[in-house]
């Protein structure tokens, strides 16, 4: 048994962390740290690309809505661009045709008309997307422009 002079602490080992444990603790960090940073950057690529879908939408709505209400809806193609050319679209107008069977043309007895719209949204940035929408337009008779 040792023996302690009075007033003198008792020195104890103290075990410290070794240089080992240290390198593999920061290996560790690292990894953890690049698999975070590389999820944060894919989330923030896909906020980017629903932003960009979400405005191509919004504007496609709107000119839909618009269609044929400040003017007459008239057979043929637009095109045009928002946000400074960022969106570009294309709107086709034409006569629908039945896909299983013969045209209908109501126009021929003077009745309304049923038009087909399709339009078409593109964008470059952030990652290049397009987006289609078709819907249908009942013309009252007298109320078409002419082609």
């Amino acid at each position: 048994m040792s023996r302690r002079a009075p007033g003198v602490p008792h020195l104890r080992r103290e075990r410290g962390f070794t240089l080992l444990e240290v390198l593999i603790a920061f290996a560790l960090l690292a990894m953890a740290l690049t698999l975070l940073l590389g999820t944060l950057s894919g989330a923030t690529r896909q906020v980017g690309q629903a932003d960009a879908r979400t405005r191509a939408v919004l504007h496609a709505q709107s000119l839909l809505a618009e269609t044929g209400i400040e003017a007459p809806l008239r057979e043929g193609r637009q095109q045009g661009a928002w946000e400074q050319g960022r969106y570009r679209w294309m709107l086709e107008v034409r006569p629908y045709a039945e896909p299983r069977g013969p045209a209908l043309d109501a126009a021929t007895d003077g009745g309304p008309r049923l038009l087909e719209m399709h339009l078409q949204v593109s964008w470059e940035r952030p990652r290049g997307g397009k987006l289609e929408w078709r819907t249908l337009r009942w013309v009252p008779a007298g109320l078409e422009a002419a082609p």
